[in-house]
């Protein structure tokens, strides 16, 4: 039995692409698009299953699951985490409890709980392709408490959406509390944003490399980097960002463009696009044989290259109007930090920890942070960020841990000098 294909769900590939698996209790966990299940675990005759019709067609776990996710099709942020939350538990309580989906009991999630504190060898791994037998559904580095939580409270609501459609007779999860979480400083990861010299530095090094007429891929790094660190693009604006919604503005008092961006589930955005992301996107667009300013449609961010091989040509077709995929501006960014650090001068240790952490959330914060400390209005701020609330915008404005310690000691500079 094998979990029915989605086009935007990241757990669904072509059958034909792997063989299926048949696992079992003490069988390594595999991707449930190449999972065969016992009939004992396929949830067909679940001790859970709620007597009478269920209101969806589901007949088994699988097919529940795939009831549920299909609700996020709009959504692949959201997809994408929630197909993760639901793949690792089934498979858990499969390999290691050796129950169905919908036969397990409190007592199963308790233990499901405490198992995302420390999951097994077999359940972790670096990071792999889903077609490769490496693969493995947690990473080697430990879930943060914020993680812990998020899964308990994705599979409490998964639970309670399949008691609701008469497919579960109870909810298991709603006997679990969630993981405790020690509240941070501040509500948002702020530490991680570059401070201003390393971004300047960033800045310059990355312009260097790319006044070469071979340097393509770095020019597609600088886009990158100034739509998420000059702009405060998400990751998923970013390559959700379309030529037909960039122009210039017809309001601001200096060269400026605006950029219409998809933003979180029904609430699109318009953010101001600076000048030197503009000039970056000329260039990677001339990379391409193209004209940005004379284009109308297309993808910002584009792919420069897609490889003739069948996998990639039955993924991308004959289109060569493509865009990158979250994972591949990651790859990307991973690919420019690596050659950063080794050739930037006069690095730092805390610079070189910072630059190998660099993430376009990073660079969005970087972008938040910056635009606090030269003094925008936290209200504009917080309409270019996409924020719900003030209060999240709020934080970037905070002092930061460097600025904590350097305001520090210049106050005991001062006891100092007077002793």
């Amino acid at each position: 039995m094998t979990l029915p294909q989605h086009p935007r769900d990241p757990v669904s590939v072509p059958n034909a692409e792997a063989a299926t698996i048949d696992i079992g209790p003490g069988s390594l966990p595999t991707p449930l698009e190449r999972v065969t299940l016992r009939p004992e675990f396929s949830g067909s005759h679940g001790e859970n299953r709620a007597l009478g019709t269920p209101a969806i067609a589901a007949h088994n776990d699988l097919q529940a699951v795939r009831a549920w996710l299909d609700r996020y099709a709009g959504q692949p942020k959201t997809l994408r985490a929630y197909s993760r939350e639901l793949e690792r538990f089934l498979l858990w309580a499969i390999c290691v409890r050796g129950t169905a989906l919908s036969a397990v009991r409190a007592e199963d999630c308790e233990a499901y709980k405490q198992f995302l504190q420390a999951p097994a060898p077999s359940f972790t791994g670096p990071r792999a392709n889903r077609t490769s037998g490496r693969w493995r559904p947690f990473a080697l580095t430990p879930l943060l408490p914020e993680s812990r939580r998020y899964a308990v409270r994705t599979l409490r609501a998964a639970f309670a959406w399949l008691v609701d459609v008469r497919y579960l007779a109870a909810n298991p999860w709603k006997a679990v509390r969630d993981p405790a979480v020690t509240r941070r400083e501040t509500s948002l990861q702020t530490g991680r944003a570059l401070p201003e010299d390393l971004w300047q530095r960033l800045r310059e090094h990355i312009d260097m490399q790319c006044e070469r007429p071979s340097a393509s891929y770095w020019r597609t790094v600088r886009a990158v980097v100034l739509l998420c660190g000059d702009c405060g693009l998400r990751r998923d604006e970013l390559t959700q960002a379309r030529r037909e919604e960039l122009a210039p503005s017809t309001t601001a008092k200096v060269p400026l463009w605006t950029l219409t961006v998809p933003g979180k589930p029904g609430r699109r955005r318009t953010v101001p696009v600076s000048p030197a992301a503009v000039v970056a996107l000329r260039a990677h667009w001339r990379d391409l044989g193209l004209d940005l300013d004379a284009a109308t449609r297309g993808p910002l961010i584009r792919l420069q290259y897609i490889p003739p091989t069948p996998q990639a040509r039955k993924r991308h077709g004959n289109n060569d109007d493509v865009s990158y995929s979250p994972d591949g501006i990651n790859r990307m960014l991973r690919w420019a930090t690596r050659r950063l650090i080794a050739g930037m001068p006069d690095l730092t240790p805390d610079d070189r920890q910072r630059l190998a952490s660099v993430s376009p959330h990073a660079l969005r914060h970087t972008f938040g942070t910056r635009a606090a400390a030269h003094g925008m209005p936290l209200e504009v701020l917080r309409c270019i960020m996409g924020h719900r609330s003030l209060e999240t915008t709020t934080s970037y404005a905070e002092a930061g841990p460097d600025t904590v310690m350097q305001e520090a000691a210049q106050y005991h500079r001062r006891d100092i000098t007077r002793g």
